[in-house]
């Protein structure tokens, strides 16, 4: 995994927008953008809450890449360029006719109902990539065909079923809720630790943030996800990985053990209990006691090809003053 300057993680529902908008304007936005998917979906058979986990994949890659791939102003967070809108041979760019179009094999469709294939229309381009995903069929196999011819790319076929089931499972798109990944009335102790050099197995980066605690401290999930990842790593001993809906990768390593009742595949909520600190790691399974028992907690990026790295303390002091904020309440 690569390492990376530390950025917004988790962008706000209106990628245009350069201010934070009121908790009141989110759910407006969210509920707006839900009956999107809702009509598209009574449209082509596809499940809202796949139509809804493309456009969030869509967003993300947006988010993580975004001089290649601008994100695009309104509800929908789907990206094509204008060529790939009107068709890589048609020359008038800025063509909206829906026959020229389709005569080009650009994606554009009319979803609106105006008679015009609007690149600028939130309708339009969901209905547009709903279309292209339904030439495939609207089963699950087909989806994943679809996805793979549109985006040549397991890990991204893979990212979109996670967030589908993520979607499913609360049947809302409002997943921004956060906890802190211990108790915050618990004894812990934690600085920033990222981007440290470590030397077992080799010099490298320390790609996270370590909480200091006593063995059996509850480990909990900070978010909305689903796990990736559970099981024993050399370095990281009995460890998981949850996978969020902003694509983002949440690591915990040096566990003493696993709650019993998860697996991977599982979705989780924020402060679910996902196993206890330890000091597992450092050799093969089983091994522990190397170092004080602590929680390392790590996160990473997705940009569709590549991971890297990313500095959670800041994340980890924000959700600590929200969680003890709550608690006084």
């Amino acid at each position: 995994m690569l390492i990376g300057p530390g950025f917004q993680t988790y962008a706000t529902p209106t990628q245009a927008s350069s201010e934070r908008p009121s908790t009141t304007q989110q759910q407006d936005v969210y509920a707006e953008r839900k009956d999107l998917f809702h009509k598209v979906s009574a449209l082509t058979g596809i499940p809202w809450y796949y139509l809804a986990a493309v456009d969030q994949y869509e967003r993300t890659l947006s988010i993580a890449k975004p001089k290649k791939r601008p994100p695009r102003e309104g509800l929908i967070g789907i990206y094509f360029t204008e060529l790939e809108w009107v068709g890589l041979l048609n020359p008038d760019t800025e063509d909206r006719n829906v026959k020229s179009i389709a005569f080009f094999e650009g994606y554009g469709r009319d979803g609106s109902g105006d008679g015009k294939a609007d690149l600028s229309n939130d309708l339009d381009v969901l209905f547009s990539m709903a279309s292209h995903i339904l030439a495939y069929g609207n089963k699950d196999d087909d989806l994943r065909i679809a996805l793979w011819e549109h985006y040549q790319n397991t890990r991204s076929v893979e990212r979109i079923e996670q967030f589908a089931k993520i979607y499913a499972t609360y049947n809302t798109l409002n997943l921004n809720d956060h906890a802190f990944p211990v108790p915050v009335r618990s004894s812990y102790s934690f600085r920033s630790t990222w981007g440290a050099g470590r030397s077992w197995g080799g010099y490298r980066i320390h790609e996270g943030t370590d909480i200091f605690a006593g063995y059996g401290t509850p480990v909990r999930s900070t978010c909305y996800g689903i796990i990736e990842v559970k099981g024993w790593n050399p370095y990281g001993g009995w460890r998981i990985g949850l996978r969020d809906t902003q694509n983002v990768y949440h690591y915990y390593a040096h566990l003493q053990g696993f709650d019993k009742n998860i697996k991977e595949g599982d979705v989780l909520k924020p402060g679910q209990v996902i196993g206890w600190v330890g000091s597992s790691g450092y050799g093969k399974p089983g091994t522990s006691g190397k170092f004080p028992p602590h929680l390392h907690y790590g996160v990473y990026r997705d940009n569709g090809w590549t991971e890297w790295s990313f500095d959670p303390y800041p994340l980890l002091k924000r959700w600590e003053r929200s969680e003890r904020k709550a608690s006084r309440k």
